[in-house]
């Protein structure tokens, strides 16, 4: 697929992660109502899996490339299961707008763990300085965190530092999954590689629900609607439209770029839990979210002055072109 002949795909395919992405963490808030962690993920995961193969062998599409399913293992297992899955099970002790921020940190272990780039990473005084100073926006949110535990009284306080660890190690399993999934494509359509990766992370998660013997106890009629609701928001919308778009940009753009999304998924949760769910966060998680959000950006403001830079060239070079031709140019 073209990005120069479908240019309007990519910003399209950003406000699918910021915007669906800020409201998944809330919509498994909800999906927690009436499932346990991992069997909320298996069943999420497996039936977009499902779906989706569905459609491709219906169309002729083959799917029997033992390689392709062994990459696809690794990337849905690392993303799916391991990122999301444990953000599921973080959120049984933290609220929605906690846990989007605590994955905030997502373009830190991008740097971090992508050693090969480090001599470029380095090498711009900005990157250490946002990295300093998002692990001190960490530490103040973290802080404002064990402090609002005392409006939390039903939730143990050791639970809730155990769920924001658990939560930053969903963060490293993410990043290592996409990493892992730019430099080794499988030789396939998207849209296949996405179903291969959403089938082997269901049956993952519902093997971890067994074996966490959430089955146990578990009844289907017990299931609120509102927890339903959740569901299927996380099978059409997070699971198929959100990923398919974060996989494909990881194709087409640069995977600390795509990351983007960990900073601004927090404000879409906050705003769409504030209005659905009446969920806050208080003044000290909002101080520590403002100095991770000006991390971030500190490590990103080179690389995206120097987008800004080459969009200028380009658009001197077209200037120039049209003043040679003796065409006016007339921007759209």
């Amino acid at each position: 697929m073209s990005t120069s002949k479908n240019k309007w795909l990519v910003p399209l395919a950003f406000t699918n992660i910021y915007v669906i992405w800020g409201i998944t963490f809330l919509a498994i808030s909800f999906g927690l109502k009436g499932f346990p962690p991992f069997i909320l993920s298996g069943l999420r995961f497996l039936v977009a899996g499902i779906l989706m193969i569905g459609y491709l062998l219906s169309k002729g599409e083959k799917a029997n490339t033992l390689i392709n399913w062994k990459k696809n293992a690794i990337t849905g297992i690392l993303i799916l299961t391991g990122g999301t899955g444990l953000v599921a099970w973080g959120e049984q002790y933290v609220t929605a707008p906690e846990a989007a921020i605590s994955i905030a940190t997502g373009p830190f272990w991008f740097i971090a763990i992508d050693r090969k780039n480090w001599k470029y990473y380095f090498s711009d005084k900005f990157i250490p300085i946002g990295l300093v100073i998002g692990f001190v926006g960490l530490v103040l949110f973290l802080k404002g965190s064990v402090n609002s535990t005392a409006a939390h009284a039903a939730t143990d306080s050791h639970l809730r530092i155990t769920a924001f660890i658990v939560l930053g190690l969903s963060s490293i399993a993410w990043v290592l999954g996409s990493l892992y999934s730019k430099k080794n494509p499988a030789s396939q359509s998207t849209f296949m590689n996405i179903a291969q990766q959403l089938i082997v992370a269901g049956l993952a998660s519902f093997l971890i629900a067994f074996l966490r013997k959430e089955w146990t106890g578990f009844s289907v009629s017990a299931i609120p609607l509102s927890a339903w609701l959740g569901v299927l928001f996380l099978i059409f919308f997070g699971s198929i439209v959100a990923y398919l778009s974060y996989i494909w940009l990881l194709s087409v753009k640069p995977a600390a770029l795509v990351s983007t999304h960990t900073y601004i998924n927090p404000i879409v949760t906050v705003i769409a839990g504030w209005i659905v769910a009446n969920q806050s966060i208080n003044g000290g998680q909002l101080y520590g979210l403002s100095i991770i959000l000006l991390g971030v950006l500190l490590t990103n403001v080179t690389k995206y002055f120097k987008l800004s830079k080459r969009s200028k060239v380009k658009l001197r070079r077209v200037k120039r072109f049209f003043n040679k031709t003796g065409r006016r140019y007339q921007p759209i």
